[in-house]
């Protein structure tokens, strides 16, 4: 006779299509439960529209500067891709570099953590002075909010590979770049791409801190703007624009490691069988 335990084992995973609608539709009930706990709350509390602005009044503001909108978002995609692409070749070069050499780690790894511990709202009036109210300055105050999760990330991901596969290919041979290259990145892979993850949020941030502190464009300007002009709707609906761009280029990260990893990705969504 079979024991529930074991039977409970034998049970198939459930199919990957069901794991992925299911993934689709649990983060819309919790979206469309806020919206309709916000509704409620304006409703109950009788705030002003001019205060707090109903899900209903945000969305007839997006549609009616849509245009607006997405001049600005342009302006703020280009400066957030840019400055995780700098972030991506820097922070890759870098994280090898100090996983490779100790005397490298000692020297470089302390300047980093030191460039993160420096207030970046204080060092981008500077940078942005310097450089001039162009979208290069932005590039770089946010390279500087968003280069370090993907060097951290990457040097635990290097040093996380187990040593045992390193000494095979060094048996087999295999010269330090070709064992950098096959073994060591392919494996680092899952603690990379969450170290990008990471990074592509804090882009957003640091080109909207870049926009306030000096620009004419941009969704950090027009939040600015809204601000000083007390339009609450406009401030929501930069807002709401703001979160969509972020789940947008998360969702693109993620599909990428879907494809990249899909043993990493199926552990982490619950495709395998349940641990005995």
């Amino acid at each position: 006779m079979i024991a529930p335990d074991e039977r409970r084992s034998l049970k198939p995973p459930p199919k990957p299509w069901r794991a992925r609608v299911r993934g689709v539709w649990e983060p819309l009930v919790s979206i469309s439960a806020i919206i309709v706990l916000w509704q409620l709350a304006i409703s109950l509390l009788g705030a002003p529209g001019f205060l707090l602005p109903t899900p209903l009044g945000v969305l007839e503001r997006m549609q009616k500067d849509a245009g607006l909108l997405l001049f600005h978002s342009a302006s703020t995609t280009f400066v957030t891709l840019g400055a995780f692409g700098v972030s991506v070749v820097f922070g890759l070069a870098a994280a090898v570099a100090i996983s490779q050499s100790r005397t490298v780690e000692r020297f470089v790894l302390p300047l980093m953590v030191f460039s993160q511990v420096v207030p970046k709202i204080a060092v981008a009036p500077i940078l942005i002075i310097a450089l001039g109210f162009s979208a290069k300055a932005h590039i770089i105050v946010a390279f500087l909010v968003c280069f370090f999760p993907i060097l951290i990330s990457t040097v635990i991901g290097i040093k996380s590979v187990d040593a045992e596969l390193i000494d095979l290919t060094r048996q087999l041979r295999a010269g330090r770049l070709q064992t950098l290259g096959m073994v060591v990145l392919p494996h680092a892979l899952p603690h990379i791409f969450s170290g990008l993850k990471v990074a592509i949020t804090l882009a957003i941030v640091g080109a909207i801190v870049a926009e306030w502190v000096g620009s004419d464009r941009g969704l950090g300007y027009l939040l600015l703007v809204a601000n000083g002009n007390f339009d609450i709707t406009l401030v929501f609906a930069v807002l709401v624009v703001l979160t969509l761009l972020g789940v947008v280029l998360f969702l693109l990260l993620d599909l990428a490691e879907r494809l990249l990893l899909p043993w990493h990705v199926s552990r982490r969504i619950g495709l395998q069988q349940p641990m005995q």
